[in-house]
């Protein structure tokens, strides 16, 4: 469970080839069909479906990380709680990871920056940070990030002094890892609810900022 920017031990190769004549990868496939199969015989409601990845994606998603960041931005005891045990923390909350999920929490600093990335498939804290980006899945990333991480943020927007240390984590099956970004400047008198604001899925997955104060909505 130890940070590093490059790997010294092999991988098995999970990625799935894309389908002839079609953008969709071979899971994707298979996850429509199978959609298809299950509401065709009445066992699935579409509504619902969406109604489930529409709460992961908007709701669930990345509003509870949101949360749990901007609380640490202003309560230290919290803080100091989410870094020695994030599934602890967010628990509080009214939330929590999937029974066996252990949750890490990472933080950002002015001479260190964190990213997360999950080099066998796609490991991801769904109930804090809602659902994976498509990129995040992807094999370019999940292989540049550990060799190039500040050439991966160079492609997001983000460029980080050279003496900035920038440190990857690698997710598993059994722990996930969420960001816990630098509180932007200027929001010194900022409301827990006005902070949440600023933080951003990027932000808690390492390959962003949260947003500068006027660009709050």
């Amino acid at each position: 469970m130890a940070g590093h920017d490059h790997h010294d031990h092999d991988h098995h190769h999970h990625d799935h080839d894309h389908a002839h004549g079609s953008e969709l990868s071979e899971t994707q496939l298979r996850v429509r069909a199978l959609e298809t199969v299950l509401t065709e015989k009445g066992y699935v409601d579409p509504k619902a479906l969406d109604a489930i990845v529409e709460a992961y994606e908007t709701r669930i998603g990345p509003h509870n990380g949101a949360r749990a960041v901007a609380k640490a931005w202003v309560d230290p005891a919290f803080k100091q709680a989410l870094l020695a045990d994030a599934t602890a923390a967010v628990g509080t909350l009214g939330f929590g990871s999937r029974v066996g999920d252990h949750l890490v929490a990472v933080e950002n600093t002015p001479t260190r920056h964190n990213m997360v990335v999950c080099t066998l498939c796609s490991c991801y804290p769904w109930e804090v940070l809602g659902l994976p980006p498509t990129w995040y899945k992807s094999a370019p990333y999940r292989s540049r990030t550990v060799i190039d991480p500040r050439g991966v943020l160079k492609d997001f927007g983000v460029t980080l002094p050279s003496d900035t240390e920038i440190r990857v984590w690698d997710s598993t099956a059994e722990t996930r890892f969420i960001v816990l970004p630098m509180r932007p400047a200027g929001t010194e008198s900022w409301s827990e609810d006005q902070l949440a604001e600023l933080v951003t899925r990027d932000s808690m997955i390492g390959t962003g900022l949260p947003k500068p104060p006027g660009a709050a909505r």
